[in-house]
């Protein structure tokens, strides 16, 4: 398995997975009323069909691949984002999770000004 971050475009099956899914981005979190709030190492969506639905990704980390199936496009241009991204990942998850844990901090004591 290759470190991360993988490359946009990235075919990958995961574990568990009985469908290909293409990396479109980094470092997501859902929105809204998701059930999981954590941010996520990639964004991406099923393949071959791609985006059906703006409101429906697949988040996932990592660890969660099993297989790259076809591996994306690598220049300079992409490990120097690489490179950065591996060194902020660790501090951005850190402040999403603070984040949502005040959120429902805030919510379980009913205050719910802003």
């Amino acid at each position: 398995m290759k470190e991360k971050f993988l490359p946009i475009g990235t075919v990958v099956l995961l574990k568990d997975g009985k469908k290909k899914v293409m990396i479109l981005s980094y470092l997501i979190f859902p929105t809204g009323e998701a059930e999981h709030k954590e941010m996520y190492d990639y964004g991406g969506c099923a393949y071959p069909e791609g985006v059906v639905d703006s409101k429906v990704g697949i988040g996932f980390n990592h660890d969660q691949i099993q297989e790259i199936v076809h591996l994306g496009h690598e220049d300079d241009d992409f490990v120097e984002l690489n490179d950065t991204l591996k060194q902020y990942a660790a501090d951005f998850k850190k402040m999403y999770s603070e984040t949502v844990k005040k959120e429902e901090d805030k919510k379980a004591s009913g205050d719910t000004a802003k």
